[in-house]
Parts: C-alpha cells; sequence; structure tokens
C-alpha cells in the first residue's frame, strides 16, 4: 500500500477535482490561496516572555493569534542544529497570518497545494505556532485556578509535507468548550530527520546529539508553551498534545522521549503508528552491515555529490565521500539549498514524493528501543492518559486513486472496478492500521498497568451518491476524515472538494458526530477521562481494560450510533482473511502480504512461503525492518 501511495498520492486531488467538477458542473478553479488580514484586536494583546502580540476577534467568540515564533529560524549555520530561542522584540508583534509551511515539495493532499506536485514550497523559516482561545479583554483573562486546559495540536503529512494552516483553525474547538488550542510546525523531511554523523557532532556544547531535529521542535514548541500559555487564559498544567497521522506518531515519540517529560500531561494520537528506526537504518550505507535504509543520511550525501558533479556514479561518491571528515560533510551539507537537498531525494523525473526514514532510536531524544516495548514497561515512558484511535476505512483515501481498484475516464474517477474486492482489500489494510496504530500499543499500555487508555474508531460514512459513484463506498471513513469533524468546519479539500463529500441531507448526521467528537476530546483535556463528554449527555466512553480491549465506534444514529465495542484486531487475524479469500488470485494475494508486511516486525518468511492454498514459494519473500 506505502508502494501505491506514493505512486499515486500526486494525482489524488486531481481527480477528486475532476470528480467535483463532473459531478457538480462547477468550474476547475481552485479557492484563493489566501485573504485579506484580518483586524488587529487591541483587546487581544498579550505579553508573553518575548515581546508583546495581538491578535484578532474570530467569528466564534474567540480571538486568535497566527505565526508566533518560538525558535530561531533554522537556517545557515543553524540547520541540523537543536532549536533555540528566538530574540525577544520590544514592540507589540501582529499575530495575524500563518506562518510559511516549513520546507517541503508541493502536494496537494495536506501539503502545500498551491506549488506544483513534487516543486520545492516553503521556507527554513518555519518554527511558529498558532495559538485560539475564548474572546477576554485583557484584563478578563482567566488565571490561577480558572485557567483553561490546553490541547496541542501536531500536523499530519509522512513527516515530510503539511502545515498548522487554516485546515486546523482551533477557533470552534477553543470557544465552544473553554480550550486554549494551539497548532504548532516542525521541521519536515530531511530538515527535521537526518542522522549523519557529522550533523550528531554539531551543536552547542551539552545539547542532544540527535538527528530528530523535528521532536526537538515538537518538544521546544512544548517549551514555549509551559512558560507563556498562561498569558492566554491556559494552564500549563493541564496539556494535551494531540495529533492525526504522522502527527499522532510525533505524539507516540513525544510518550517515548524522556525529553519531552512534564510537558504534557494527556495524549491522543489519531490514526497514528509506533514506528520508527534504528539509528543504523538511519545513518548507514544500504550495503553496510547492518544495512541502512535507500535514503539513509550517508545515501543522502552520495546522491548529493553525484548530482553536483563531484562524482561521476555511486562507487566514486562513496570513494570521495569517505575521504571528508565530519566537518568538511557538515559544510558541504549546510551549503546545499533546500531545494538541493530535497529533490535528492527524488526517484525519478515523475516523482513527487520523498522517502525518509522515520523517526530515529538513537538513544538521546527517542530511546533505542521500540515504543511499543517502553509502552509495555512501567516507568519507562511518559506515562499520561491516552486516547489511540483510527478511522474504519483509512486506506480508501489512498485506494481510491488507484486505477487498480477504479474505472475512470478523462481522469475522472466514475466507479470502483469490483466492490466487493475494494472493500477486501481496503478492509485488510485498514484493520492493519488498527492493530499498529490502536489495538497493539493499547495492549502494551494495559500491560504495564495504565489504566486511563482509551480507544475509538471513526466510523462516520455518509457520502452521498453522485451520478452513480457511490463515495461512501468510494471513500467512507477514510484517513484524515475525521479532522473537520474535529474542528467542526466540514472542509475537505477546497470548496468544490467540500460540497461532493457533505451534502446538506447529511448536516445532521455530521453535526452529531462533529458535537460529540469536541465533547469528548474537550472532556478529557480536563479530566483526563472522555468520560459522558463535557456536558455529561453522551454514552459512557469506558477505559479499554485489561481483560479485554473496548473502544468507542463514533457513527451516526442511523448506522447504530455512538456505542462501545470490543471488535479488536492482531495481524494474525488480518493474514488468515487475506489467506483465505476467495476474491484474490494466489499472485495478488502474494502481492498484498508483501504490501501490508514488507518492512515491518511483521513480516514471517515462513507464513509468506505458506501463504493460502498454494504459497507464495514462487514469488520473491522480503524482509524485515528494525521498526
Amino acid at each position: 500500500m506505502e508502494r501505491r501511495r506514493i505512486a499515486w498520492m500526486a494525482i489524488g486531488l486531481a481527480l477528486a477535482l475532476a470528480c467535483a467538477v463532473f459531478l457538480l458542473g462547477e468550474p476547475p478553479a481552485q479557492d484563493p490561496p489566501g485573504e485579506a488580514l484580518p483586524i488587529a484586536d487591541v483587546a487581544s494583546e498579550r505579553l508573553t516572555t518575548l515581546g508583546s502580540v495581538v491578535g484578532f476577534a474570530g467569528p466564534t467568540n474567540s480571538h486568535a493569534w497566527l505565526g508566533i515564533p518560538f525558535a530561531k529560524p533554522p537556517i545557515g549555520e543553524l540547520r541540523w542544529r537543536p532549536p533555540t530561542r528566538p530574540e525577544p522584540w520590544t514592540e507589540p508583534r501582529d499575530a495575524l497570518a500563518y506562518g510559511s509551511p516549513c520546507a517541503q515539495l508541493g502536494s496537494p493532499f495536506g501539503g502545500v497545494a498551491t506549488d506544483p506536485p513534487g516543486a520545492p514550497a516553503g521556507s527554513e523559516d518555519c518554527l511558529v505556532l498558532n495559538v485560539w482561545a475564548p474572546r477576554f479583554d485583557a484584563s478578563e483573562v482567566p488565571s490561577g485556578d480558572a485557567r483553561l486546559p490546553v490541547m496541542v495540536w501536531i500536523h499530519g503529512g509522512s513527516n515530510t509535507i503539511g502545515h498548522a494552516g487554516s485546515f486546523y483553525d482551533g477557533s470552534q474547538l477553543a470557544a465552544r468548550h473553554d480550550l486554549v488550542v494551539v497548532a504548532i510546525q516542525y521541521r519536515l523531511g530531511p530538515m527535521g530527520w537526518l542522522a549523519h554523523p557529522a550533523l550528531l557532532a554539531g551543536g552547542e556544547p551539552g545539547s542532544p546529539k540527535s538527528g530528530n531535529f523535528g521532536t526537538l521542535d515538537l518538544i521546544a514548541a512544548l517549551g514555549w508553551v509551559q512558560e507563556n500559555i498562561e498569558f492566554f487564559g491556559g494552564d500549563p498544567g493541564k496539556v494535551t498534545v494531540f495529533g492525526e497521522s504522522a502527527g499522532g506518531t510525533n505524539v507516540v515519540s513525544l510518550m517515548a522521549s524522556p525529553l519531552a517529560e512534564g510537558l504534557f500531561h494527556r495524549a491522543i494520537v489519531q490514526s497514528g503508528s509506533v514506528r520508527s528506526v534504528s539509528l543504523a537504518n538511519a545513518v548507514n550505507y544500504q550495503d553496510d552491515e547492518p544495512a541502512g535504509d535507500p535514503f539513509s543520511a550517508r545515501e543522502l550525501v552520495l546522491r548529493l555529490l553525484i548530482r553536483d558533479g563531484s562524482a561521476s556514479d555511486r562507487a566514486s561518491a562513496r570513494f570521495f565521500a569517505d575521504g571528508l571528515d565530519e566537518a568538511e560533510v557538515a559544510s558541504f551539507l549546510r551549503g546545499k539549498t533546500a531545494e538541493e537537498i530535497l529533490t535528492a531525494y527524488l526517484e525519478g523525473p515523475d516523482s513527487v514524493r520523498i522517502g525518509l526514514p522515520r523517526v530515529i532510536r538513537a538513544g538521546v531524544v527517542l530511546p533505542e528501543r521500540r515504543p511499543l516495548d517502553l509502552f509495555a514497561e512501567p516507568g519507562a515512558f511518559n506515562r499520561v492518559p491516552v486516547i489511540l484511535g483510527s478511522n474504519r476505512d483509512e486506506s480508501k483515501l489512498f485506494l481510491f486513486q488507484d486505477p487498480d481498484y477504479v474505472q475512470t475516464r478523462l481522469g475522472i474517477v466514475t466507479q470502483v472496478r469490483d466492490p466487493d474486492r475494494y472493500r477486501l482489500v481496503s478492509s485488510l489494510h485498514s484493520d492493519l492500521w488498527k492493530v499498529r496504530g490502536v489495538d497493539e500499543p493499547a495492549r502494551a499500555l494495559a500491560a504495564s498497568g495504565e489504566s486511563t487508555v482509551f480507544a475509538y474508531r471513526f466510523d462516520w460514512d455518509e457520502e452521498p451518491v453522485r451520478l452513480g459513484t457511490d463515495l461512501s463506498l468510494l471513500l467512507g471513513a477514510a484517513h484524515g476524515m475525521e479532522i473537520p469533524f474535529l474542528f467542526g468546519h466540514f472542509q475537505f479539500g477546497d470548496s468544490a472538494t467540500s460540497k461532493l463529500v457533505f451534502d446538506e441531507a447529511g448536516a445532521p448526521g455530521r453535526a452529531f458526530i462533529s458535537d460529540a467528537m469536541m465533547s469528548y476530546w474537550a472532556e478529557f483535556a480536563y479530566s483526563g477521562f472522555p468520560g459522558r463528554g463535557r456536558e455529561g449527555a453522551l454514552p459512557e466512553w469506558s477505559a479499554w481494560g485489561t481483560a479485554g480491549g473496548r473502544f468507542l465506534v463514533l457513527d451516526t444514529p442511523g448506522d447504530g450510533g455512538i456505542r462501545m465495542s470490543s471488535d479488536t484486531v492482531r495481524s494474525a487475524d488480518v493474514i488468515d482473511r487475506l489467506g483465505g479469500s476467495p476474491l484474490l488470485a494466489q499472485s495478488e494475494r502474494c502481492g498484498l502480504f508483501r504490501d501490508l508486511f514488507e518492512g515491518s516486525v511483521d513480516w514471517n518468511d515462513t507464513v509468506y512461503l505458506a501463504l493460502g492454498s498454494e504459497g507464495c514459494g514462487s514469488e520473491r519473500a522480503g524482509s524485515g525492518s528494525a521498526d
């Protein structure tokens, strides 16, 4: 699935927009990239430890402060170093506009949509955060015991794309439930995660030597919250970190990081994972022992040397690189532009996404042990109440872009080729996502004695049928679909795509789920227990439990409503369904096994070779990984 995801995500929004044009009859125009700046509200001036900031009044009885720096721009000699405290300012600073996205490649799905897919976008000067709070005059900001819980959002995007923009506007969540909401940005891709030994040796004396610069940015932002959030009415002793997809994975990394201890007090992981890589995987050449990733730090240097003409091929590049000392390598890397570094990760002229090792277990920012192992041991991680969740149809966001499964006409998705096969393949990938992101970490945490573990599954799938195209089958409860419900704006892409997905007939059901999610999340931020929501009127959300997994299903009354379930999943269940399904040819069965398990600790040669009635002996075998 990851291979298909990389190959097809580039055309995803184009297909969705084409569907909108075809089905809704609207012109193929994107929403304007920005709007006029709002008017500063003098009542929003707040004095922070760096200087005063002035925000604006939002439409939901809230105040907003956008683009506040929490670290110096990591440029020049500060590139690939731990974040440092920004310079203070003396005059009031207007906080009226979102900051630049961090350096990345343009992407229409969750990234910078105004730049062509695969083209360099954003800026290295990007370490900013946004704050939303209920609207108070400066003299009325809550203090002492009246301070409000804080929710800190970490955006997704595979840790290579994305930004804390308007899609994550926290004004409704803040105003409706008396919260202070913060959304933070962090270095992405090779700017955020690069573990070359020449860079690990850098930094100020006594600073962490780690390639997890993006994780250090998150920790620095949480440090800013501890210092400053009380000036906005927030309680620094009641901070919830929450994030989706890679943002959820980053929440997991904060739970595992000893450097984040005490900086947050609850955690919510939405469609995240516990995956990470060893330091050897992130650093070594791919023909070393142990082998490094094809896009490891040392391999990056080889690619750059070949691209700039310093070497003609990989062998000569390695000879050249191995002759450089650490200072020369660090200078070489810092001398490259962000564009040169990002595009070095592209596999070919048609590539639009980079491959990169995930968060790195180097023993400094993250322990060398896997997060799943840490969670099973009392005292080995930052123990806080946690919510873990996934969407029932996670993989449909990627599957609906794959021509193996959908028919297209003039670039427009018209229908699913085989609905039963589509549902099966989607459920295999989505259930495994739940195994890795919810059930396995919940079991580990429960085994360590953690009683405040809660889980959910988002099941909303009431998209309409458009001229014969059943969007509930095509998308359903796809990856990222819960975000508009949580933030209460019902935007999914641009306005045309949103109208395609969210019709008027489904508005009552959407409002029901959105209200419930906001209420549960807010109550968790207040008490560490989602319970029956802030108003106490929702079904009781009970804990996972030690005897077996229990999780909350989020669905509309017409589809069973909000209810508890114990339908947990294990990797073996996914394998059994894959091996026994009559809908799949043997070659497809073997290919799906590789898509599901290759490169993970779940890979098993014996199971692979014996899969189904014929086995996969004639197919190439895969391998596991240090994730």
